[in-house]
């Protein structure tokens, strides 16, 4: 199924190809205070708040004979009314209602494709009186907005949202998670990050030996590993330097061996934190693992020297509740054992590290989401501190790579950080997103341009 279609619709000069650009994300559309600079219809790939979706800027609508060039133009955006399924016809508020406004809204009543009527150039208290003007139109109530500031996207998201959320169409996966996996192996010094990665590849690629900080640069190796399918799949490698604690780094080039590791966490896909067995969990441990959810990377955690381990049980059980306790954002960060001596677990490893990156690039419908969102609200309703009462209206997702959602809503930053924990947590278990880093940014529906 193909993705639904806006147009954008107005006399010149309104800021059409303003609202074009914005929502592409890009200067496709040339921009001018010159009347008349688009003439042939410009199509692109939007993205609104998560929800992606086709739009076309189209003419400044004229009344001129259909032989002249401002005609042609006028026939072409008839043509992309017909072919929306939803069309923005923009009015410029400061200007207020004009005779061509007042036409353009007669044609369009008459078209039958849908219709959102948007007041741009609503910044500011010289705008009110031509929004109001605007509900004359007979188009319903004037959407306020700003195609130059970007004010008023949240209303536009609204106003739009039920043209242009397909929820049945399947989502083309993230080209992204497609290629290689760009797996990251931190950890302290000697954990036995390089040895782990030269059993992987099944050579001695890099350098490895018992003296602490051995590697210096990230080195990154590209790698192709049978699944347990039996299927090739491809894996970028990143070996890191051992991360000290920073009192530890005296020496200029441990240090920029460490900027280097931090370079790499940005880069990777999924990182995986390698323990020493022999030595347990440190506090240097917790705080990288903390550094990599705070960059917004899938986490894996490995402990390796299985093979050397004592009390193998116990050290489990114990790595494990310090890991929940010491890493209170996310619960249930995978931990698998590991062997880098023999190769123990490593596929186990790998295995894990593809379903965590797949979990870290999941995109939930909208529609979805707001049939989770309805009975999380049922099962715990919102506080209402000091007495005023929060009103959640809708969620929706506004990127992959972690997952990340608005909540839109009255009052909703007044949500208490428990609560927030609360809808996260619940997101977790719906959408089996497991430990991955999920971000939640409250969005209260205020309109920028009313009164206080």
């Amino acid at each position: 199924m193909s993705r639904p279609t806006v147009a954008i619709i107005g006399r010149p000069n309104v800021g059409k190809s303003t609202l074009f650009n914005r929502l592409v994300g890009k200067r496709l559309a040339l921009v001018d205070d010159q009347p008349g600079v688009t003439r042939d219809r410009r199509e692109g790939d939007a993205d609104l708040l998560g929800v992606p979706f086709r739009i076309m800027d189209t003419a400044g609508f004229e009344d001129e004979d259909p032989a002249s060039l401002p005609g042609r133009m006028r026939v072409q955006t008839e043509a992309a009314v017909r072919e929306a399924d939803v069309a923005l016809f923009m009015i410029d508020a400061r200007a207020g209602i004009t005779p061509l406004d007042e036409e353009v809204a007669r044609w369009l009543r008459s078209s039958g494709t849908p219709i959102v009527l948007l007041a741009n150039k609503a910044e500011g208290r010289a705008a009110e009186p031509g929004i109001h003007e605007a509900m004359a139109l007979g188009l319903g109530d004037p959407v306020p907005f700003s195609a130059e500031h970007g004010e008023g996207i949240g209303d536009l998201f609204e106003a739009l949202l039920p043209f242009i959320d397909r929820e049945d169409e399947e989502e083309d996966e993230d080209p992204e998670g497609e290629g290689p996996l760009k797996l990251a192996v931190v950890g302290r010094p000697n954990a036995g990050k390089s040895t782990l990665i030269n059993r992987m590849i099944g050579q001695d690629r890099l350098i490895t030996g018992p003296e602490a900080g051995i590697t210096r640069d990230s080195i990154a190796i590209d790698y192709e590993w049978e699944d347990f399918e039996g299927n090739k799949r491809p894996i970028r490698l990143i070996d890191t330097a051992g991360m000290r604690k920073r009192a530890k780094v005296q020496e200029k080039l441990e240090s920029m061996s460490v900027v280097d590791a931090l370079r790499a966490i940005d880069f990777a896909e999924v990182v995986v934190l390698l323990l020493d067995a022999t030595r347990g969990l440190e506090v240097q441990d917790l705080k990288i693992a903390d550094k990599v959810l705070q960059e917004g990377r899938a986490l894996v955690i490995a402990l390796n020297k299985w093979d050397v381990a004592e009390n193998a049980s116990s050290l489990f059980n114990g790595v494990k509740g310090a890991l929940d306790e010491g890493l209170a954002q996310v619960k249930g960060v995978p931990l698998i054992t590991v062997s880098a001596a023999t190769g123990k677990g490593l596929d186990t490893l790998l295995k894990v590290a593809f379903e965590t990156r797949e979990a870290w690039s999941r995109r939930i419908t909208t529609g979805q989401l707001n049939r989770w969102f309805e009975r999380a609200i049922e099962a715990n309703p919102p506080p209402a501190p000091g007495g005023k009462r929060i009103k959640p209206r809708y969620v929706t997702q506004a990127k992959t790579r972690p997952p990340s959602f608005i909540l839109f809503g009255t009052r909703v930053d007044l949500l208490p950080k428990s609560y927030e924990r609360y809808l996260v947590n619940s997101m977790r278990k719906e959408f089996d997103f497991g430990a991955v880093p999920v971000r939640l940014t409250m969005r209260p529906s205020k309109n920028p341009f009313d009164r206080e």
